[in-house]
């Protein structure tokens, strides 16, 4: 495996505190990812704003300017941990798909390609830079733009459920499923828009538990604990 993309949920990253940023939750996965470039293979990052913003449950808000908002989020979010990646030793760059002054640079494949020739870890903010697009369609389509051999979505949840595990106790995971089956079912890996992209270009996707020990590393290595989406 040579090109991976990570998707992580903002939520995650808050740890316990649900909101903002927890320290020590970031570290343990920028020393999971330092696994993997270390190795050799390639890291793109897209997260979430779910740890700032939740724009859909205000009603006063107009829908574009609150995606806005949460695309900003994701933009603090890029920012803060590409430099806790720094403080473990990797080098990093933030690129969005509008201006953001001197914080970020512009998103171009060209521009990824050639900050990864470099060791780069790079993260994809901003989502697409347009409203109704969430950070799942962000997360598949610069997965096929960088050529990603996987997407690896680090959830607060272990994997694909048939149901809802927080609502039924009786819940089964899910070893293996294909990304036919998750649109047919709704099973919610990512949302509708994410999950036809990604059935189109036959990108697979591999969902875990953040919070298990190691699961970046055991995801890549093959002792893998989640469910594997296949095309």
């Amino acid at each position: 495996m040579k090109r991976v993309l990570l998707k992580l949920s903002g939520e995650a990253l808050a740890g316990d505190k649900k909101f903002g940023f927890d320290e020590a939750t970031v570290t343990v996965v920028a020393n999971q990812v330092k696994q993997l470039v270390d190795q050799g293979i390639e890291v793109g990052i897209v997260i979430g704003g779910g740890n700032f913003w939740r724009g859909r449950t205000s009603e006063t808000i107009d829908r574009t300017k609150a995606d806005q908002i949460g695309m900003l989020a994701t933009v603090m979010n890029c920012i803060y941990v590409s430099e806790i990646f720094r403080s473990v030793g990797m080098k990093t760059n933030v690129l969005t798909p509008f201006e953001c002054g001197s914080f970020t640079k512009l998103f171009s494949k060209d521009r990824a390609n050639k900050y990864f020739e470099k060791g780069m870890v790079v993260f994809f903010a901003g989502g697409t830079g347009h409203p109704y697009f969430s950070t799942d369609t962000a997360t598949v389509l610069r997965a096929i733009e960088i050529e990603a051999d996987v997407i690896l979505l680090a959830k607060a949840i272990d994997g694909v459920y048939d149901s809802d595990p927080k609502t039924n106790p009786d819940a089964k995971r899910y070893d293996e499923v294909s990304i036919q089956e998750v649109i047919d079912k709704q099973l919610a890996v990512v949302d509708l828009t994410a999950s036809i992209l990604s059935m189109e270009n036959k990108m697979p996707m591999y969902v875990f538990g953040l919070n298990e020990e190691n699961s970046i590393v055991k995801a890549i290595s093959g002792d893998f604990n989640g469910t594997k989406v296949t095309v």
